[in-house]
């Protein structure tokens, strides 16, 4: 497979990449300019830009670049591995290696009134949103039209398929304490940035308690936000969605919640 299909492909999936492309070459050199690799968050490739000692460093500063978000441009001559050099063809290479970050995803858990309308935003603010509930008759297109991932029935028959990544912000909008006992314990150990969910801080109690007579240990605990949302005195669908999705927009953005008048 071409590897910008390859790269389409996996980010339309939620996974952030590196690119790495060779951009200039001189010189007797392994791979030619326009040579693409793929770096994956965990050290793994796809594609090459010449293999041996130079392609290792360049799979290094591809995770750096991941982390930061800085495009580099890297300048190899391969000559003399007793200077440093990474490699003896006797050419020189630039390689420009770049981070593409996935769309972020909004993984809806239960797609009720409130759901529906946090959907509705979510797609409006461009993540991408994935829904799942229980009960199949509310998990459908029709109801949520703006889904583009449906996952009907019991969450644990669907944990393999749900492709959580660092960019994903998962949301219970659930009907019930039942439900959140149910669904929590499957997505702390996932890597999702986020994970809020919908209640008073009545209900939170009462499910922190369960969970941790549970077995549940305090870092864990610790990943969810609950209540979820800024307080605006929320009241309809549309208003509770507002209020979190202010709240996930204010933590993917660095922001600090704070009225800008005052």
């Amino acid at each position: 497979m071409d590897i910008l299909q390859r790269l389409t492909e996996l980010s339309a999936k939620g996974q952030s990449l590196a690119l790495c492309t060779v951009i200039k070459t001189s010189g007797s050199v392994p791979r030619h300019a326009g040579s693409k690799m793929l770096v994956f968050p965990d050290g793994r490739i796809e594609g090459s830009v010449g293999g041996g000692e130079m392609e290792s460093r360049v799979v290094q500063m591809a995770l750096k670049v991941l982390e930061n978000g800085q495009p580099q441009t890297l300048s190899y001559t391969l000559n003399d591995p007793g200077k440093g050099d990474p490699g003896v063809c006797g050419g020189t290479v630039e390689v420009f290696v770049e981070a593409i970050k996935a769309q972020a995803k909004l993984l809806i858990i239960g797609a009720g009134h409130v759901g529906q309308a946090i959907a509705y935003l979510g797609d409006w603010l461009g993540f991408r949103v994935e829904v799942s509930d229980d009960r199949p008759d509310f998990c459908t297109p029709e109801l949520v039209p703006q889904a583009q991932a449906f996952f009907p029935g019991p969450l644990a028959e669907q944990i393999d398929e749900l492709s959580i990544t660092p960019e994903t912000y998962i949301v219970l909008s659930t009907r019930n304490l039942e439900v959140d006992l149910q669904v929590l314990p499957l997505l702390l150990e996932s890597p999702a940035v986020y994970i809020g969910v919908i209640g008073s801080k009545r209900r939170w109690t009462i499910a922190r308690k369960k969970l941790e007579e549970a077995g549940l240990s305090k870092k864990q605990l610790e990943r969810i936000t609950s209540p979820m949302g800024l307080e605006i005195n929320a009241e309809t669908p549309e208003e509770i969605a507002l209020s979190i999705l202010t709240e996930i927009v204010m933590q993917q953005r660095g922001g600090d919640g704070k009225r800008m008048s005052g």
